[in-house]
């Protein structure tokens, strides 16, 4: 009786630890060029000037790190008015340098780009990193962060 108790406690013990951890989702398949092509999107959804539409590549749970701006921007309204101040001087986005990294139905794209800016003429360069997962159905940007390069070159 003594044993049989111990193997039903192993027997739990060893169900429960299988359990733990595991993933029940199935990973999308996915390439460079598919994520490389999100920024892509973002830029051309900075060109409609509508701050919703660009507000709509974010995760409801996602956090935008701004480069001209002190506050985080966690919520979507918090996003749309950020953009709409952004989005008065017609920015457009280039990649100068990238690296992106794969994983299962997430993915980081991070490097250096240069927003020239329509209305004024100014060109500002910064560094990005971009954060994305997959929902089932579409890459939405949970984390976006934006920082000016530090040093003049």
């Amino acid at each position: 009786m003594k044993f049989l108790g111990i193997f039903v406690v192993a027997a739990t013990l060893a169900g429960c630890a299988g359990t733990q951890g595991v993933r029940t989702e199935s990973c999308k398949a996915t390439t460079e060029q598919e994520i490389t092509s999100l920024f892509d999107g973002w830029n051309q959804s900075l060109q409609t000037g509508d701050p919703r539409k660009v507000a709509a590549r974010y995760a409801e749970r996602s956090i935008l790190l701004p480069t001209v701006s002190n506050k985080p921007r966690l919520t979507q309204a918090e996003k749309v008015d950020y953009f709409a101040h952004f989005l008065e001087n017609r920015p457009s986005g280039a990649i100068d340098l990238r690296t992106v990294e794969l994983g299962c139905n997430t993915a980081v794209d991070a490097g250096l780009y240069t927003f020239t800016f329509a209305k004024t003429g100014a060109k500002v360069s910064g560094r990005y990193t971009y954060t994305y997962r997959w929902n089932g159905s579409a890459w939405l940007i949970t984390s976006h962060h934006s920082s000016a390069m530090p040093e003049k070159s």
